[in-house]
């Protein structure tokens, strides 16, 4: 019985395995570069829509690629991990040369997609994204400090790479709301992760994080994020659909505080999926800013 369900749980095939490795849950994160995009208010322009889309799909072959060469780099510490171990690298399922050569193709195409927006800026965006994450990978994980901000920057460059995409101008306000959301849940994994394996974990920054320092970044992180959002949505915006989306805004931050204390900001994008209130503000604030921005 208990090697027919291991048989069913494993993929069926070495494509299958090689596209799990692959983390296309992960492409959640990609949708920031639709962000900009829709501040400006120009997703409903089929060119400027195309080239985010291309610039999203970019992303996902960029992530995608660096997922499968850090895990064939992190392959003998993530079989000691709980749940990492159950990744198809760790697991077996993916060789080490398979994920290292579909990771090195994939970071290859990735400018190339992006390039395909007719313009040199957008796949020299991605470019310098696969640059920081393979140097993630190879070297600033192990950095203590500096791997929050490399983390939290893949996460800005996304952000960024929606508006070059357009070509519209990123503003002080959204940089820095975008940035310091990024650091707060970047904050928020780690310390998840600190409190479930100890400083003995398989990350090994974490035995350099104090008990209580993930925390104090990322509830500076929040209070710096709620008012820097509120700024701009009621000075920047004479607008009630702005103001009003700072209600959702509020609640999501509040929302990510409790999970992370809870012991469940480990894989935030899945909260983002799998949340129900994390859900519905999110729609909210969606909904309100769209007004705003399009009504």
């Amino acid at each position: 019985m208990s090697q027919g369900v291991a048989a069913r749980s494993r993929p069926a095939t070495p494509v299958l395995a090689l596209l799990k490795a692959a983390r296309p849950r992960q492409w959640l994160k990609n949708l920031l570069v639709l962000a900009a995009p829709m501040a400006a208010g120009v997703l409903g322009e089929p060119r400027s829509l195309l080239a985010a889309l291309l610039v999203f799909a970019a992303f996902c072959l960029a992530a995608s690629g660096s997922y499968l060469i850090n895990d064939a780099s992190d392959v003998e510490a993530d079989r000691l991990h709980p749940r990492k171990r159950r990744r198809a690298v760790a697991s077996g399922a993916v060789s080490v040369r398979a994920a290292r050569t579909t990771g090195v193709v994939l970071l290859v195409l990735a400018p190339a997609v992006a390039g395909l927006t007719g313009s040199w800026q957008p796949a020299a965006v991605v470019a310098g994204y696969v640059a920081l994450t393979l140097s993630y990978t190879l070297w600033l994980k192990h950095q203590e400090v500096v791997d929050l901000i490399a983390v939290a920057g893949c996460h800005v460059i996304r952000a960024y790479a929606g508006a070059v995409a357009v070509d519209v101008p990123v503003t002080g306000w959204f940089l820095m709301v975008v940035s310091l959301a990024a650091l707060q849940l970047v904050a928020g994994k780690r310390e998840v992760e600190l409190r479930a394996q100890g400083v003995s974990g398989t990350r090994a920054t974490l035995a350099a994080y104090p008990p209580g320092y993930l925390t104090q970044v990322r509830v500076m992180c929040s209070g710096a994020m709620i008012v820097t959002y509120c700024l701009w949505a009621l000075n920047a915006h004479d607008d009630l659909f702005y103001g009003l989306s700072i209600i959702p805004f509020l609640l999501l931050v509040l929302r990510h505080n409790l999970l992370v204390n809870r012991g469940e900001g480990e894989e935030p994008e899945e909260l983002a999926v799998r949340d129900r209130p994390t859900l519905v503000f999110t729609a909210g604030l969606v909904v309100l800013l769209g007004l705003g921005i399009y009504a």
